[in-house]
């Protein structure tokens, strides 16, 4: 047993490799879906090998282990193999529990995206910071820059007494007079903007600040699928 044991950390070790070594694709110089099935095929061999020592006392007792031990290897070659698709299901997990919280993924390119999980009531929210401040947000694709509540602006640091409101623009709650501004930084995940066009709005005549098109045009991709929103830097 202690031979199988022995023999099951270096194919451990191994699926780890796998996995530090991703993003450079390689590992010991072969490529890393050739080391995987090498990786694979050792563990199906170190276990038919030990099975047929083991057996050498019972063979229900031999096969029991091949058994075992067959499934274990199985279970962790799958792991690595499916390692993306896990991902997926936990950050919507994460999402469900958490809606707006920025989930950041890697695609098979070795990309990073930022998906949004669409909410209850059917928006678009990301927690975006601002001068080094949390701010929840509406993605709203419609609006043609960035739009701050007048409490999540002062929140941010802004001056909002200072500002002038000579604006007007249209809110869920009709016209409303807005101050332009300029935001130092804004960032979504590891997306980070400096200097981005926005608008502050009049005290209590909007419900929620806006992720506007003054951010999001400044995006290499944008996609939006039925219960989720992918941003890519």
């Amino acid at each position: 047993m202690s031979r199988l044991i022995i023999l099951l950390a270096i194919l451990g070790i191994g699926l780890v490799l796998l996995i530090l070594n991703h993003d450079s694709g390689r590992t010991f110089g072969m490529n890393n879906d050739d080391f995987g099935q090498l990786v694979a095929l050792g563990a199906l061999a170190t276990l038919f090998a030990a099975g047929i020592v083991r057996s050498r006392r019972t063979l229900g007792e031999g096969l029991t282990q091949i058994a075992i031990w067959l499934l274990i290897a199985l279970v962790l070659v799958a792991l690595y193999v499916y390692r993306f698709e896990l991902q997926s299901v936990g950050d919507r997990v994460l999402a469900g529990l958490m809606p707006g919280r920025a989930m950041v993924i890697t695609d098979s390119e070795g990309q990073q995206e930022v998906v949004l999980h669409k909410r209850i009531d059917g928006h678009f929210a990301a927690d975006a910071t601002i001068n080094g401040r949390e701010v929840s947000m509406l993605v709203d694709t419609g609006a043609s820059s960035v739009v701050l509540t007048h409490e999540d602006a002062a929140r941010a640091g802004l001056e909002v007494a200072d500002l002038g409101y000579t604006i007007t623009v249209m809110t869920a709650n009709g016209p409303a007079l807005a101050a332009p501004v300029i935001l130092p930084e804004i960032a979504i995940g590891p997306i980070r903007r400096t200097n981005i066009r926005a608008m502050v709005a009049a005290e209590g005549r909007l419900d929620s600040s806006l992720l506007g098109m003054s951010f999001l045009s400044t995006l290499d991709f944008l996609q939006m699928r039925s219960d989720e929103l992918r941003l890519r830097d």
